[in-house]
């Protein structure tokens, strides 16, 4: 069921979409992280003004939010963001563990502007050997032992 405050809490994401935008500090996306009512994080893409193409509202939020709250994982926290999120903000998203994410203009509106992500859909269905970017195994074996180590390291934080 969504209520007043999840309408007032997506109106803050957008708000931050037109803000960002407005400083010519990336694309026009926005995100807040909430927990328990509370805005604890707020985040506008910042791709071109920090020359970092992961700095996407969604993320910039999420870092904010996971500094804020000295954790790693985002549980009972709520994403609400501007649009719904590409495929690298879907993956940080999940990673967060958030327990739910509202957004408002859809993939489809976005794509309608220029920002289509659709090609990076495709790219993960392919086999590793058809994608776009060449993406070459090297010292498998090397990079093994260490996964190999970590495997039998006690005291390790799963995530």
């Amino acid at each position: 069921m969504i209520t007043e405050e999840d309408k007032k809490f997506i109106n803050r994401a957008i708000e931050l979409s037109e803000k960002g935008m407005n400083a010519d500090a990336g694309g026009p996306f926005g995100a807040i992280v909430v927990k328990n009512g509370e805005i604890i994080a707020e985040g506008y893409n910042q791709v071109t003004s920090s020359n970092d193409p992961t700095a996407h509202a969604e993320v910039v939020a999420i870092r904010m939010a996971c500094e804020k709250l000295n954790t790693f994982q985002l549980d009972d926290c709520i994403i609400y963001t501007s649009c719904e999120p590409c495929p690298m903000c879907l993956g940080a998203i999940y990673w967060a563990r958030p327990k739910a994410v509202y957004y408002a203009c859809t993939k489809e509106d976005a794509a309608e502007i220029g920002f289509d992500d659709h090609f990076i859909y495709d790219e993960i269905d392919k086999n590793i050997e058809d994608r776009n970017v060449k993406f070459i195994n090297l010292n498998r074996e090397e990079g093994r032992v260490v996964f190999n180590k970590w495997e039998d390291k006690e005291g390790r934080v799963d995530y």
